[in-house]
């Protein structure tokens, strides 16, 4: 079923791969299409007298194309688009079907489906012209998509149909004529036939894709050669403000009654990346420029605008098929239709429901062409073309992005931008345009600011608002880019941005109000060190490296943590300056020489005042939770003694109009009364406490108010800050110096006893092999299939990705080489052990051979020690079984991925886990056999079964007072041990070291007194809890010096002198 699923994917994202690409500039697919059409792909032009004859129409009007027209060579790069729009006029029979039955709309929503055409030219019979035509040969690919889009033509441009749930395609090859005609101020015509496989149609008008419901998706319907479609093509001689349009009709030439004839299908796109636009629309230009600059009155006061040389290169940049954030009309006063217009746009119901907030609405700036005029002294400007659309929130925006079509959510603008003001002023033309121009009434003022606030983030703001002389029909539209950090690395190469700190007394108060004197807050500044300004060449460089430490990108989920597991959160922190630094530090040359060769030192001390650090923030909070917070704007301060930010945020509240204008204390339509508190784990001491950072977002308004909302408590999975990759004092590093002290504390503990049975030889038989093979095997696990010894990496999925360089570390290679000689070690001195019980044994079977019974034997011991960790096993997984049968199906939907890569079941990670407990109870064997052979005598010196406990219960010691890697999402990434299970949890940390010391203290008792003793303390009346010792197993005498020289070497004396010695010993 597995790989039935995989190969299932694999051809899935292959149609996809092949049908359709996701992002690829234009050269890109010029590069594609030219490499194609130098394969040896032949076209064929077997049908040009039929095209002569249904093309008489197209060469009637044609005019006489010149003889030697480089236009030729250029038209592949031209004569092409790609995403347009297209629908069929309604009637009875249309062109294809779409399969939405499957969509889920978990994955997709309610999004719109998407009509688009992309159509290339492919080849051009240069040797066979005509006065009027050219023979050309292209492909179209035309189909209904949710999610997708046709950038590429698939299969090779095979005529074929494909369809797959959330889409439908069908690729139609043609040949045919082009022509050029004086028609609509100079056009050039494609007029083509065309070949493909058209869907087959059931004869019922009413239902014609009725075999759609009964087959299956996974199946290709019913199809039917079609060689009667015609296509004809209109691209503009010239392309400008009027004459943008690239116009195409196709239609069947089939009778009516043919099962193959389809209505009329109406295309429309404009030009692309690689047309030539030719600006000359001055005088439409001048009815919202002229004057120039425009009066713009939702220009944000006091702030400073882009006013240099490269206005292009900012606009190709910032603006270029990017998304654009629609700004509420917040300010609006007027009626419930005029507030809720988005702006010049004809919108659809999903944009009016917004009632003004315009909530998940966005606009792309698409064919941007810019041309920079060479600059007058010290003033420049450019003259600027491009078209506006306006995306639904039911609408992908990746198809979006992509489409070319021109309709009623799209304007087309051209203008001017002049350095001496920093306006972009253009006009807008809505849809279609003629050649006046008479659907050109929108002004659309654009500016690239270089200062900042928190009220204005934007790196990219401007307007729309109506030169209707009819009268205002729309309240002026707003939009705009927020600024990201990582952007600013491009956008601003020669001015310097700056930021305004406005908040910080309000911020002031959030710290008085969260940081209270406490001891807890002493013992932080005395002892933990947090984020900080270090010693670096320049003041700026160390202000970006702690921006860059104090930036999050993260997993977060609720603090404290419900029960029912709540769905992931990802959460983003963008530091967008810190103190005087606006972004990031980028190069030296934009600081001063004196900067430059001035290094920054950190002072040994600094007043508290000092120490507080101006910051100013952005935080995005994905999740439908918390879409009241989806962006907060953040400013306030940083104080480095506790590493804790105090700030005041702004949201965009995407409310309607009414309630926005309403409440008279946003500003700037920006809700400002929310207070944001981040506490950022120690960059020291990080093995010892939860490097996770904690982050409180709470209202000041009532709860009475309709902007209020409940307070958000958010704890992130573990952050690693920029220096602890190479940080010696990781929690890597620390647990493996620990495993190697602990291994050499287990090492001497088995010399020790090997030291001590030398004196002790008629002990030695009395040590269990079953608790000596336990320990082998803990041992030797680690070698065979390199897991952790005694530790278990309790790391998450996100600490383990940030460890990388750590494992390529050599010292850490060196401490993984150190333990594996420390386990190889452990291990041949307890076989040397296990070999010394096992000779002891045979020796003193070869005494009493009529008495076997009487020669301690682990038999017993086994079975009672494997029947008791077995029906420990069960109970674990009962327990866990009930455990786990409480976790909501959200949690288990998380689990899949991750247990089908890994291939263990259930029982087997438990089964994994129990080991380490048999581990940990290795003197449980040797217990039950002093019970059973009611020992008299010591097998086990102290310094032994301790030390060995000792090592064992470390491993929990550390896990219950180090804070754990918590990954609430991720529970089965651990290697070995699940720290949420019961082995390895707060309890097990507890639970297991007591049961482990009550082992050894038993054993204690046991060498200590014997069994006789033992059975008289244990008696209580009538009541026995040991039976009557018996000589079954007292011990036997030494028959000879020689067995006890075969047993130990330079061992001499008798039995009563050794005991004697092993006391002196002990």
């Amino acid at each position: 079923m597995k790989i039935a699923s995989l190969v299932v994917v694999w051809i899935v994202y292959g149609l996809l791969g092949l049908g359709f690409t996701y992002s690829y500039p234009t050269s890109a697919f010029d590069d594609l299409r030219n490499e194609r059409s130098e394969t040896t792909v032949t076209y064929s032009y077997d049908r040009m007298d039929e095209v002569k004859k249904a093309c008489g129409f197209v060469l009637s009007s044609a005019s006489e194309l010149k003889a030697e027209d480089e236009r030729v060579y250029s038209m592949k790069k031209e004569l092409f688009f790609v995403n347009g729009d297209w629908r069929q006029e309604v009637g009875k029979d249309p062109i294809m079907p779409f399969d939405d039955r499957e969509v889920q709309s978990e994955f997709l929503g309610n999004r719109t489906p998407s009509n688009l055409a992309s159509f290339w030219l492919m080849d051009i019979d240069r040797a066979h012209r005509s006065k009027k035509s050219l023979s050309v040969s292209g492909f179209m690919v035309m189909g209904i998509t949710i999610d997708g889009s046709f950038m590429d033509y698939g299969y090779q441009g095979n005529p074929e149909f494909q369809m797959w749930p959330s889409h439908s395609q069908i690729t139609i090859s043609f040949q045919g004529i082009y022509t050029e005609t004086k028609k609509n101020g100079g056009e050039r015509v494609m007029c083509l036939l065309g070949s493909t496989m058209l869907p087959s149609r059931e004869p019922d008008s009413a239902n014609p894709w009725e075999w759609l419901k009964a087959s299956d998706s996974s199946n290709q319907p019913p199809l039917s050669q079609d060689d009667q479609i015609l296509l004809v093509l209109h691209f503009p001689m010239t392309f400008n403000l009027t004459n943008r349009a690239i116009r195409g009709e196709m239609r069947s030439l089939n009778p009516k009654s043919n099962s193959k004839y389809f209505d009329e299908v109406h295309i429309l796109s404009q030009l692309g990346k690689s047309a030539v636009y030719k600006f000359g629309s001055e005088k439409i230009v001048s009815r919202a420029c002229d004057p120039y600059p425009s009066n713009d009155s939702l220009v944000y006061g006091g702030i400073s605008n882009y006013k240099g040389y490269a206005i292009c290169e900012i606009l190709d940049e910032v603006a270029q098929d990017q998304a654009f954030t629609v700004v509420p009309n917040w300010r609006c006063n007027g009626t419930d239709e005029f507030c809720s217009k988005l702006g010049p746009f004809v919108t659809d119901k999903e944009i009016k429901a917004s009632d003004g907030s315009f909530k998940g609405v966005k606009l792309y700036m698409q064919e941007i062409k810019c041309e920079q005029k060479a600059a007058r002294g010290n003033a420049s400007s450019a003259r600027v073309s491009a078209v506006f659309r306006a995306v639904s929130p039911m609408e992908n925006l990746y198809t979006a992005a992509k489409r070319s079509g021109l309709n009623n959510m799209t304007v087309a603008a051209e203008g001017i931008w002049k350095s001496t003001s920093g306006q972009l002023c253009m006009v807008g033309c809505l849809g279609l345009v003629d050649v006046v121009g008479s659907q050109c009434n929108t002004r659309i003022c654009m500016y690239v600011p270089t200062s900042f606030s928190i009220k204005q983030r934007s790196i990219l703001y401007g307007s729309f608002s109506s030169i209707n002389d009819s009268g205002t029909s729309y309240f002026p539209l707003s939009f705009e880019k927020l600024v990201q950090p990582s952007e600013l690395w491009n956008y601003f190469r020669v001015s310097s941005p700056n930021y305004k700190y406005t908040k910080i007394y309000s911020a002031a108060v959030v710290l008085e109000k969260n940081e209270p004197f406490s001891v807890g807050t002493v013992i932080k500044k005395s002892f933990l060190s947090f984020p900080k300004l270090e010693d670096a060449e320049a003041f700026e460089l160390s202000l970006s490296v702690l921006s860059e430490d104090l930036t999050l990108h993260v997993s977060a989920f609720p603090d404290p943590i419900p029960k029912l597991q709540p769905p992931r959160v990802d959460l983003q922190m963008e530091i967008l300056s810190v103190g005087p630094l606006f972004g990031r530090y980028w190069s030296p040359q934009n600081g001063s020489i004196a900067q430059e060769e001035t290094p920054y030192h950190t002072k040994s001390e600094y007043t508290e005042k000092q120490l507080l650090l101006n910051v100013s923030a952005q935080l995005n909070i994905a999740g439908n939770a918390y879409s009241n917070l989806s962006v907060l704007y953040l400013e306030g301060l940083y104080d480095p003694h506790v590493g804790k930010m105090y700030l005041v945020g702004c949201r965009d509240v995407r409310a309607s109009w009414k309630i926005l204008y309403d409440s008279m204390d946003l500003e700037a339509g920006l809700d400002c009364l929310v207070e944001v508190v981040v506490a950022y784990p120690p960059t020291t001491s990080r093995w010892l406490v939860n490097p996770a950072a904690y982050i409180s977002v709470a209202s000041q308004r009532t709860e009475d108010d309709p902007l209020y909302f409940s307070t958000v408590k958010l704890q992130t999975l573990p952050i690693m800050y920029r220096k602890q990759r190479e940080d010696i004092l990781s929690r890597r590093g620390i647990e493996g110096i620990l495993r190697v002290l602990t291994l050499s504390l287990a090492i001497c503990g088995i010399l020790s006893q090997l030291f001590y049975i030398r004196y002790n030889v008629d002990s030695v038989p009395y040590m269990s092999l079953v608790m000596l093979s336990i320990q082998a095997i803990g041992y030797s696990i680690p070698l065979v299939t390199g897991a952790e010894a005694l530790f278990k990496k309790l790391a998450s999925e996100s600490y383990e990705t940030s460890t990388y360089d750590l494992d390529n570390s050599r010292w850490i290679h060196i401490l993984d080489y150190t333990v594996k000689l420390l386990l190889m070690a452990s291990l041949l001195l307890t076989l040397r052990l296990c070999q010394k019980v096992w000779k002891s044994r045979i020796r003193l079977l070869a005494q009493t051979p009529l008495e076997p019974h009487r020669v301690p034997n682990d038999k017993r011991v086994l079975i009672t020690t494997s029947a008791m960790h077995l029906i420990g096993y069960v109970m674990v997984l009962v327990i866990h079984s009930m455990r786990t049968g409480q976790r909501s199906i959200r949690t288990k939907s998380y689990k899949i991925a991750r247990e089908e890569s890994r291939g263990l079941g259930e029982w087997e990670t438990e089964l994994e886990e129990y080991v380490g407990l048999v581990q940990d109870f290795f003197l449980l064997p040797q217990m039950i056999g002093n019970l059973v052979w009611q020992i008299d005598c010591k097998p086990l010196r102290k310094f032994y079964f301790v030390g060995i406990t000792l090592v064992r219960l470390f491993p929990h010691i550390y896990d219950y007072v180090r804070a754990p890697s918590l990954n609430p999402y991720f529970a089965e990434e651990y290697e070995f041990v699940n720290p949420s299970s019961d082995f390895y949890s707060k309890f097990g940390d507890i639970a297991i070291p007591i049961t482990a010391i009550l082992l050894a203290v038993v054993v204690y008792v046991q060498q200590r007194w014997n069994y006789e003793r033992l059975s008289k303390m244990l008696t209580f009346g009538q009541c026995r809890l040991l039976p009557l010792g018996s000589r079954m197993y007292e011990r036997l005498p030494s028959s000879s010096k020689a067995f006890e020289a075969e047993l130990v070497s330079g061992v001499n004396g008798n039995a009563r002198q050794e005991n004697k010695e092993s006391d002196d010993v002990e």
